[in-house]
């Protein structure tokens, strides 16, 4: 699933990773805001920012602990809005069942809920392109 996305040209400019929808998903995710436009994934130098419709991911880079490709997902348990896993409290941006980047925190994030009462420890994210997206990480 590879994406057109922009590519770094010079230092401080990040780079925007967009995601991949399927239709059913994209329709899931119009009541809520969810669209091409308003769900992206965009990593600069520092720092890791995500919006998906309303709901916002920041942190920075050294936050991220690990990141590695995922999905076989539940259309009923992530389609839509934003999704709070009850079990470990990470939240998932998908836009489609089959391919996404799951990345774990060494401290929790806001996402879901904007006051910082829910934090996060991982979070799946649906991206396009997801080898680009964990390249353009370069943890290792």
């Amino acid at each position: 699933m590879t994406g057109d996305h922009t590519r770094p040209t010079r230092r401080g400019t990040p780079t925007r990773f967009p995601f991949a929808f399927t239709r059913a998903y994209r329709v899931a995710g119009l009541p809520f805001g969810v669209t091409a436009r308003t769900a992206w994934a965009e990593i600069g130098d520092d720092v890791l920012r995500v919006r998906f419709g309303p709901w916002q991911l920041r942190t920075e880079l050294a936050n991220i602990d690990t990141a590695q490709r995922t999905g076989g997902f539940s259309f009923l348990k992530t389609a839509g809005p934003a999704h709070l896993s009850l079990a470990d409290r990470g939240v998932t941006f998908a836009t489609n069942a089959d391919a996404a980047v799951c990345l774990s925190f060494k401290e929790t994030v806001r996402g879901i809920d904007p006051t910082g009462f829910i934090t996060h420890p991982n979070a799946t994210l649906t991206v396009a392109d997801v080898e680009g997206f964990l390249d353009r990480l370069n943890l290792g």
